[in-house]
């Protein structure tokens, strides 16, 4: 019989869509990355979405995020995202959380997860996601960043360890190395910051921290494929043979 994900079976086969209808993934981050992943996910039969975000629309968001319109900004990108999902698929299990997630953040609604997707902003909690990925024995995968970057064919998948030329992995490979944490998969690239026209106006906040540019080409590529990492990383093994 026909339905929404008959065309994704012909490629993954029978077992592997009814796998994904029985997961339950974590996406950390429901921004111009996040989002996309979540997206990938719900159009391809995954069965349990925990959204974690404690942000909001906003008029710049409007440039990159699948979520964000004219009509959504100021309401939260969890409930947002979810009105989505639901859209796509009306079977799909979602759970909000807004909350900001930090190193000291309770994380037991993670219990029973089958993975989960890093693509936050902060260093800090991704370090934290690494260790709780750990020590509940869950798969992790980490989005290392697509601010201030034009070529979205330059995107891998790579084990942090194995990465260069990326300051943040620079950053994080020495923070796991202190944490005895052997491996982390992620997706990051290796092409430099692009030249980029300062505006007073966006400027992040009064730290000077800058802001970075971002094109809606980039990060929904970021995103996209750590959705398809995700899916083949469940489906190994039950997808139709070469």
């Amino acid at each position: 019989m026909l339905n929404e994900f008959s065309r994704s079976q012909l490629l993954l086969g029978k077992r592997s869509i009814q796998r994904l209808k029985e997961c339950s993934i974590a996406i950390f981050g429901i921004g111009g990355v996040g989002g996309y992943t979540v997206e990938a996910l719900v159009r391809t039969g995954v069965g349990r979405l925990l959204l974690i975000d404690n942000d909001t629309v906003s008029l710049t968001n409007i440039n990159r995020q699948i979520i964000a319109d004219h009509q959504t900004i100021g309401r939260k990108k969890v409930d947002v995202m979810k009105e989505r999902a639901r859209a796509i698929n009306p079977e799909v299990q979602i759970e909000c959380y807004s909350i900001f997630f930090l190193p000291e953040t309770p994380s037991d609604f993670l219990d029973g997860c089958d993975y989960i997707i890093d693509a936050v902003d902060t260093i800090s909690a991704k370090l934290a996601l690494a260790e709780i990925a750990r020590q509940k024995q869950i798969p992790i995968i980490s989005s290392m960043g697509a601010g201030n970057k034009l070529d979205p064919t330059q995107f891998e998948i790579a084990d942090i360890y194995d990465t260069s030329m990326c300051p943040l992995c620079r950053v994080m490979r020495r923070e796991l190395k202190k944490r005895n944490i052997p491996a982390l998969k992620v997706v990051y690239s290796k092409e430099q910051p692009a030249p980029r026209e300062e505006a007073e106006e966006i400027e992040a906040d009064s730290s000077k921290r800058q802001t970075p540019g971002s094109v809606a080409f980039v990060p929904s590529v970021a995103g996209l494929i750590l959705a398809s990492a995700v899916v083949m990383d469940l489906t190994e093994g039950m997808r139709p043979a070469t």
